[in-house]
């Protein structure tokens, strides 16, 4: 049976999300209608534009471009800080959405997910008539829009989805190839690094059909590895499944995949504290401790680095596990731009064994590990935004999107 993959990409999904939030809770205002922006703390002039409306973009708002400078070029702008909470809430509420569609889909990141429809067809109909399905409930339950790419594979689904925006669904099978995907600059080419265009260009390599049809041994001399790979994209080529494979109480994760690189030590941390608090939150409703703490890291040319420490003492509690992924991440960051962060705890158990700490110690983790347990169920019944660390109330992350979602 011939293969159909669904990528379904949420439409600005920072704005978006903070949008749908706010007028949940009371707020008058549509910010995705007004001159609005998603950013750092604005008394800060190195703020960062992470996202903006499409008003604001009429004013040569630009993302990734400083607060400041935001500003001078719109005086009524109005700058809402970001909630990885609130952004995480509503991707796990899509995700939800698409799980009625299909058992196997994969999260790629935070606003995208993949959906294998190739089983579904007999029961949602044609690939088609299903995205305009999936994309009307989120918009209907969700309050936002996404767009829809189908393919053959999941490069040329993730390729269609970017075709043209927002709230399109669009097509590139293999016979559509050389009319939608080859007349593309090299640049939007999936994986195609920014190190590597300049290099595209000096062999006179433009579009991603001068690619496709280019000379292979030469792209693996002047690219090694991935000049087959940039050469199998350029021409449809993607064998990868739908990956939605899960370890059941074997290890606890969660990632967050950013729109921009990184660079900044204290937004770091500060998203390793969102992180260890979804991984704490995970870890005591499983009723589990953790004897094993992973970090990971992915930089801006995808490369993946790992770090990770045995616990003399299992734990459960959000501060240890965030005290241990910061000590963790200042050992091996070697100051690249990161894409991605991730936590993972393994080695998991059902009572909390190790070595005996002094008992000050115990009855501070003791406390800490009831005020946990509080914060989770009084966030479990009322919304994880009602309450809220210190730090997020006027937290600044910067650099977090290179690119419009």
């Amino acid at each position: 049976m011939k293969k159909i993959i669904m990528h379904i990409d949420v439409n600005n999904a920072f704005l978006s999300w903070s949008a749908c939030d706010m007028l949940k809770h009371g707020y008058k205002i549509d910010i995705r209608n007004i001159n609005s922006i998603i950013g750092g703390d604005e008394k800060q002039r190195s703020g960062i534009v992470l996202a903006k409306s499409e008003n604001a973009k009429k004013f040569g708002i630009k993302t990734a471009e400083t607060i400041y400078s935001a500003k001078k070029k719109c005086n009524n702008l109005q700058v809402f800080l970001p909630d990885f909470r609130v952004y995480s809430h509503y991707s796990n509420a899509m995700y939800k959405i698409l799980c009625d569609y299909s058992d196997k889909i994969e999260r790629f990141s935070i606003d995208e997910c993949f959906l294998d429809y190739t089983y579904s067809q007999k029961l949602f109909g044609t690939a088609d008539e299903c995205a305009k399905k999936i994309s009307n409930r989120i918009y209907t339950e969700l309050g936002f829009t996404v767009n829809v790419g189908i393919g053959d594979n999941k490069l040329l689904a993730k390729m269609a989805s970017d075709l043209e925006k927002p709230n399109k669904i669009c097509t590139i099978y293999k016979n559509e190839i050389k009319d939608k995907m080859w007349i593309l600059p090299i640049e939007e080419l999936f994986m195609t690094g920014r190190k590597s265009v300049p290099k595209l260009h000096n062999l006179n390599i433009f579009t991603i059909g001068d690619l496709a049809n280019f000379d292979l041994k030469i792209l693996k001399k002047t690219f090694g590895k991935m000049g087959m790979q940039m050469y199998e994209y350029a021409n449809g080529i993607d064998d990868s499944d739908v990956d939605n494979s899960r370890q059941e109480y074997k290890g606890i994760g969660n990632s967050i995949t950013t729109n921009v690189d990184i660079l900044n030590k204290s937004i770091a941390y500060n998203i390793l504290l969102s992180i260890s608090e979804l991984v704490g939150k995970r870890l005591r409703a499983e009723n589990k401790y953790t004897n094993v703490i992973n970090v990971q890291l992915k930089s801006a040319d995808f490369v993946t680095q790992s770090h990770q420490r045995k616990l003399l003492n299992s734990t459960n509690i959000t501060k240890e596990i965030y005290n241990v992924a910061k000590e963790l991440f200042d050992e091996f960051w070697n100051g690249q731009p990161i894409r991605s962060f991730g936590i993972r705890l393994d080695e998991l158990q059902d009572d909390k064994d190790g070595q005996i700490s002094f008992l000050a110690d115990e009855r501070l983790k003791e406390k800490s590990n009831k005020l946990d347990k509080v914060i989770d169920n009084t966030r479990n019944k009322y919304g994880n935004n009602i309450i809220k660390r210190a730090v997020f109330l006027d937290n600044v992350i910067p650099n977090m999107l290179n690119k419009e979602k």
